[in-house]
């Protein structure tokens, strides 16, 4: 990608690295994925021929943005091909390690760890399947959606491949080619674990996600409101906009409350009718919620990253439970044979998510966000420091004394 000086447009084009004047300046090495090609490369005087050019000259940055959606949901659907894995590994070791005289899966620890890996891996593969099919049938914006499931299948992923080097255990941390050398399954847990954690950030770090979400869910009421809480805005202008907000907010506010999420509505999903009942009773709930935020921190509100975040992972999980629902659903209406099956890690991760939910929309108003951020800035200011000695009598490090100095 590249911008004309002259018309400040972006353009998308092939560079082969053996031309006149491209350099690979240094090849990058990272913990996980040995083969990545990543490199830092410079450019000069380099000259591009026009059939190198992708799309039309100018149209890079929609290129760049429309990729971008189906590059995100490579990381989900990739997700969800390790978390089977990893459900396969645990499944054959937990069965077959025995310890106190019966299978490890066979404690409740273990046994907890195995149902929830199950439960987030149905889900995991619902919420792929869903927005890859709105992806590829091009008529849905789904710069949300796409979003929602690459924050939630990676951060789910890497639990449960966390979870696989604890029930695998030392033999977890063995690498392959060394359980291989003694005789034993060469399990790649070790591996999985190196590559699988960059998931987390490539395609939009885990925080960026979290950032992009929460504008999308305040951006109406910015639109509405955004100048009562704009300090920059006079006070004449901000009561120019008070017959619009108050026209707006006297429908929006009470239809959050109004409406029926409770029985029998959604009777005919059977068992999964009261999921979808806290999930319609949660939606609209959300929705005061974010309205709550924005009434008590106002401009702040951006700053307020705890919160945001936190609004953000309520959405996550109803959209989720959403799609898990519908697709246990669909499974027994066609008369799948796993039907059955499938209904039972659904229902098990809906309930999961219901708690997870619930303790959410607690923590929104009950939290430590301002004491911890208190510390953080304490601690970055070298409050600390002390508590980075090794051992007692050990000199300071370099870092240690300009940090004390600076405190001084």
């Amino acid at each position: 990608m590249a911008k004309d000086s002259q018309t400040k447009k972006i353009s998308a084009f092939v560079v082969e690295t053996e031309w006149e004047g491209v350099k690979v300046e240094h090849r990058c090495h990272f913990m996980g994925l040995r083969a990545l090609a990543n490199a830092v490369i410079s450019f000069t005087h380099v000259r591009v021929p026009r059939e190198n050019l992708i799309g039309q000259e100018g149209k890079g940055l929609k290129i760049a943005l429309t990729t971008l959606n189906d590059g995100r949901l490579s990381i989900p659907n990739g997700s969800v091909g390790a978390a089977k894995r990893a459900l396969s590994i645990c499944r054959t070791w937990a069965s077959e390690r025995v310890q106190w005289g019966k299978p490890v899966g066979k404690h409740e620890a273990i046994a907890h760890k195995i149902a929830d890996m199950a439960a987030n891996t149905f889900a995991m593969e619902s919420i792929a399947r869903l927005t890859t099919s709105m992806s590829t049938q091009g008529n849905f914006d789904i710069r949300l959606e796409a979003a929602a499931c690459k924050l939630w299948n990676s951060t789910r992923g890497w639990e449960i491949v966390d979870d696989v080097m604890q029930i695998r255990g030392g033999r977890g941390y063995e690498t392959e080619i060394s359980l291989a050398a003694r005789g034993e399954e060469p399990v790649n847990a070790e591996r999985m674990m190196r590559d699988y954690r960059i998931n987390r950030i490539f395609e939009g770090s885990d925080e960026i996600m979290h950032l992009f979400m929460a504008r999308e869910a305040v951006d109406k009421h910015l639109q509405v409101a955004g100048a009562m809480i704009d300090p920059s805005v006079s006070l004449a202008q901000r009561l120019g906009t008070l017959p619009r907000i108050v026209v707006f907010y006297a429908w929006w506010y009470p239809t959050r409350w109004l409406g029926w999420g409770r029985w029998p509505r959604y009777s005919g999903f059977g068992r999964f009718a009261r999921h979808l009942r806290f999930v319609d009773r949660s939606s609209r709930k959300l929705a005061r919620q974010i309205f709550h935020g924005m009434l008590m921190h106002q401009a702040k509100l951006q700053h307020k990253q705890a919160f945001l975040f936190r609004i953000v992972d309520i959405a996550d999980e109803l959209f989720v439970m959403t799609a898990t629902v519908s697709r246990a659903r669909m499974m027994a209406e066609a008369g799948l044979p796993e039907a059955e099956k499938a209904a039972k890690v659904a229902d098990l991760f809906c309930r999961n998510a219901t708690r997870k939910v619930r303790k959410l929309f607690h923590d929104l108003w009950a939290n430590d966000d301002v004491g911890k951020y208190r510390v953080a800035l304490g601690v970055l200011e070298g409050d600390q420091v002390w508590m980075e000695q090794l051992l007692e009598g050990l000199p300071a490090t370099a870092s240690q004394k300009r940090a004390k100095l600076a405190t001084a």
